[in-house]
């Protein structure tokens, strides 16, 4: 396998889910500030263009970061990191889907449509009016889920699973991106605070 890298909320998805497993699988960097991802011979993998993608040793390409850590889960299922059984990987699925529907497209595209809109605009659809509607509808979900968490350890109670680290990469690029963690929202400021100090957090 090879993980074709870049900057980016994503690509730190797959890297710290790779790192949670144990995994050690080589890297080619491409360069998304310059456009390579949307040039050849990016496109040919993945011809959506878009960061990262992993190439598998049949020759193929799964891009789309949720199947990508499916797929490695299911190729190293120690330690499992959606679940075991039927109902783990189901409540971890449901989580997962959650988090990246409501909190991190609407939150991602709020980006992409103000602060990143000069790198997106020659490359994708841009709606810049809508920018502050997606922050806010970002905000609302993180609120709620805010209350969702309260006397939990991980989004799935004690088991720390792919939800965890999408919302984790999600919320940490938008710290940096005008879209700080309201600190009023304090169960997911001390969960925050615990994913960090796991060392994958840093991959």
């Amino acid at each position: 396998m090879k993980l074709y890298d870049s900057v980016g909320p994503n690509p730190h998805v797959v890297r710290m889910f790779i790192a949670e497993k144990g995994l050690s699988i080589p890297k080619e960097t491409v360069d998304l500030r310059t456009g390579d991802n949307r040039k050849e011979p990016h496109l040919s993998r993945n011809p959506h263009g878009q960061m990262p993608t992993l190439g598998l040793d049949d020759g193929t390409y799964l891009s789309e970061i949720i199947p990508i850590c499916e797929y490695l889960e299911e190729k190293h299922p120690s330690p499992p990191l959606i679940g075991t059984t039927a109902e783990e990987r189901g409540e971890c699925r449901m989580w997962t889907r959650r988090i990246d529907l409501n909190i991190c497209e609407p939150g991602v595209n709020g980006f992409r449509f103000a602060e990143g809109l000069k790198l997106f605009e020659p490359r994708i659809v841009t709606v810049p009016e809508a920018a502050p509607g997606l922050k806010k509808i970002s905000a609302n979900r993180i609120a709620w889920l805010n209350g969702q968490m309260e006397g939990k350890e991980f989004v799935c109670g004690k088991r720390f699973t792919l939800a965890d680290i999408l919302l984790f990469c999600m919320l940490n690029f938008f710290n940096n991106v005008g879209q700080p963690l309201d600190p009023a929202n304090q169960a997911i400021a001390a969960w925050f605070a615990r994913v960090k100090a796991r060392p994958s957090a840093a991959a």
